[in-house]
């Protein structure tokens, strides 16, 4: 239900799943985060709750865009997703199994590139599948592949300082994507590029992503943008102790061009629906200040 607190989805549920903001959480998420709090111990001693009783699942296939204010645990819920954070309290588990450790069946892709500046893009792309010791003719190949499809053909032997921004985005995403992840975990990928380029790329995720659907969990700070890719905006609150505030279904059709989903009618009514949600935890950081 579109705008439905999460709290008062707690009330009910069905055999095998409960309902959370009016979604149903069922054992066959890709990713589920159960009553997930995670807190970090700060100099001095101080204890620092992040986020609290955080009620998440991401379907197999669905695209899920994280929106909030600075500081509110957008990044630390996919490191939870992750298995980077351990949680302090509550579970996270993938496609059914509780998650200890790393998440082998997740990519990751950061908002700051981590290519190698000593390789090539070819290199860069086709060591990603050094772990799981494919043959270094076959990783090139596949790596050559997957530079076609990010339009990046005439590039495999440029290094990264030769390339732009948006030429290194596609490396990295193709770096993530070889490795044929079940879940893609996006922190804010695309954040650093200019605006006409940041749509270039997400029309190149969404097609990307059209073709084999993943379960996606997209951290932003634009609103535009998490409506414009997601099938569903997960607002949460300021921090600290950040709670899911809202979650609002984008019943956008697809596929969808970034640059005129964005003239339509049903766009704009929803954007101001979730920037209602949105704004009032925008409004209580800025007023606190720092954490």
């Amino acid at each position: 239900m579109v705008g439905q607190r999460a709290a008062e989805g707690r009330k009910g549920g069905r055999s095998g799943m409960r309902l959370v903001g009016g979604t149903a959480l069922a054992h066959g998420d890709a990713v589920r985060l159960d009553d997930v709090s995670i807190a970090f111990t700060l100099k001095g001693g101080r204890r620092y709750v992040a986020v609290e009783g955080i009620d998440l699942g991401v379907r197999p296939g669905e695209f899920v865009a994280i929106v909030g204010p600075t500081g509110s645990g957008k990044s630390t819920l996919l490191n939870a997703a992750a298995g980077l954070l351990k949680p302090a309290s509550g579970g996270v588990a993938v496609f059914s199994s509780a998650l200890s450790g790393l998440n082998a069946r997740a990519g990751y892709l950061f908002q700051a590139d981590a290519l190698m500046p000593w390789k090539t893009a070819l290199d860069n792309v086709a060591v990603a599948l050094e772990p799981q010791r494919v043959p270094r003719a076959e990783a090139l190949a596949r790596a050559r592949d997957w530079l076609g499809k990010v339009g990046l053909a005439t590039f495999v032997d440029r290094y990264p300082h030769m390339l732009s921004g948006g030429q290194r985005k596609r490396v990295a995403l193709a770096q993530m994507l070889i490795r044929d992840p079940e879940i893609l975990l996006m922190d804010e990928p695309f954040g650093p590029l200019d605006a006409q380029t940041r749509q270039i790329m997400g029309n190149l995720l969404l097609e990307l992503w059209a073709a084999n659907r993943k379960a996606v969990m997209f951290v932003t700070h634009d609103l535009e943008e998490a409506i414009a890719l997601s099938d569903r905006v997960v607002v949460l609150s300021a921090g600290p102790a950040a709670r899911i505030v809202g979650e609002f279904k984008v019943d956008l059709p697809r596929p969808r061009d970034i640059s005129e989903i964005r003239l339509e009618p049903q766009f704009h009514a929803l954007y101001k629906e979730i920037w209602s949600c949105l704004r009032v935890e925008v409004s209580r950081a800025y007023a606190s200040g720092p954490a």
